[in-house]
């Protein structure tokens, strides 16, 4: 209630006189390995529907610095979410100095020509694999795009990579329904349907709580994706 109805609406209420002072709410989030249904949970689509907060989620320490000192610089309330599972696992040399990576605007992490692949967190180590499983063995070009802040989002950049791929395949580990690849593919049917040669793939978690014994079942892994990619190429 505090964050929702308070802080993100603490602006319009006063007319743009007050801020929330830089407040920046740091939560980890998603699966690592024996988390269960409380712990490994991906609560990103909750506070995407509440105008007036922003939500991050960095995929290595080097954006995470990044991001983190731009979110609290920015005068809006900032969700930012940590992928528990890069805590111990993502390693980078990160820089010392002062820097900030903008909020709202995606990185190309590859360029590609045959499908647009988008993730945000945690999420991009897998979806490079799959990119890099499709190269290899199908000989697909994707063009991986991390968006790094989901509200707001980077519509340009995926709908301009749409354009050129006529493919997109989106992946999160939330629910598929009303996950925010939902709010992506929604998008992205707008504004590039003449364009597309295929379905846009959503490759998500299960409607279920997040089970413990079949975690490995649930995460939409990097054969998920790599499939999603097939299927989209040979439609």
């Amino acid at each position: 209630d505090q964050i929702v109805n308070e802080a993100a609406k603490y602006r319009y209420r006063s007319g743009n006189q007050f801020n929330v002072g830089g407040l920046t709410i740091r939560a980890p989030y998603g699966a690592v390995g024996h988390g269960g249904h409380y712990h490994s949970q991906s609560p990103e689509a909750y506070f995407t529907h509440t105008p007036g907060l922003k939500v991050v989620v960095p995929r290595n320490p080097i954006e995470a610095k990044g991001l983190l000192l731009s979110s609290i610089r920015d005068p809006n309330p900032v969700i930012f979410l940590e992928p528990k599972a890069i805590y111990r696992a993502s390693v980078a040399d990160v820089p010392t100095g002062d820097y900030m990576i903008p909020l709202g605007k995606a990185d190309i992490v590859k360029a590609g020509s045959d499908v647009t692949v988008v993730g945000w967190g945690a999420q991009m180590n897998v979806l490079a694999h799959a990119c890099e499983r499709a190269e290899q063995d199908l000989g697909v070009s994707c063009e991986l795009i991390d968006l790094r802040t989901i509200l707001p989002w980077d519509s340009d950049a995926v709908v301009q990579s749409v354009k050129k791929t006529g493919r997109l395949v989106v992946s999160h580990e939330a629910p598929k329904t009303s996950g925010f690849a939902a709010e992506i593919s929604a998008v992205v049917q707008e504004k590039c349907f003449l364009n597309l040669e295929a379905p846009i793939q959503r490759v998500c978690g299960y409607d279920t709580p997040f089970p413990l014994v079949f975690e490995k079942m649930y995460v939409p892994d990097s054969l998920k994706n790599f499939e999603a990619i097939r299927r989209v190429m040979d439609y």
